[in-house]
């Protein structure tokens, strides 16, 4: 099926320290080209952690919405670092909690029709208090959750489409 789909041309229009942005000039099946545009992030991890029947959030403000959401821990993947290594240094340095357990519950790819992007679930457990250390840019609160309540809670307007993901996933291991 590939092979209908040669692309003829792929371009980067811009780059941001964030992401890149580009499209592919790409010849479909019956012949005729077309422009597909894509943005491109680096990996990410979304951490589900529990602690004493309490799912661990932060809440905080998103620029881009303009709205204040409560989200699971999540953030970057540095370079070399697998999924759960993200995953427990982002709990530790958003939330300050070092997890003595973290398992990948799932990776996938992530809006498949604009980025080209994949995201990382963890679950976390055996959670020990430790400092945070924000980022420059983190201006967060954490905030624990009834374990029976946080999805619903997740739910709520404005929602997070990877605090969802994670917790749906958590769930449906029976680790939530």
């Amino acid at each position: 099926m590939t092979e209908d789909w040669r692309v003829v041309e792929s371009v980067a229009e811009y780059e941001t320290p964030w992401y890149t942005g580009g499209y592919d000039l790409v010849e479909q099946p019956d012949g005729s080209t077309k422009r597909y545009y894509w943005a491109e992030l680096p990996p990410a991890v979304v951490v589900v952690a529990v602690t004493d029947g309490q799912v661990v959030f932060v809440e905080q403000y998103r620029p881009v919405t303009g709205e204040t959401y409560l989200e699971c821990p999540a953030g970057i993947v540095e370079d070399g670092e697998s999924f759960t290594a993200a995953g427990a240094r982002e709990l530790r340095e958003e939330t300050g909690f070092e997890a003595a357990g973290v398992s990948l519950l799932e990776s996938f790819d992530v809006a498949t029709g604009l980025l080209r992007h994949e995201r990382g679930i963890v679950f976390a457990e055996g959670l020990t208090p430790v400092e945070q250390d924000l980022d420059d840019n983190e201006f967060l609160t954490v905030r624990s959750i009834p374990v029976d309540e946080a999805l619903d809670a997740a739910r709520e307007a404005p929602a997070n489409d990877a605090t969802i993901e994670a917790l749906l996933l958590a769930e449906s291991d029976g680790l939530v």
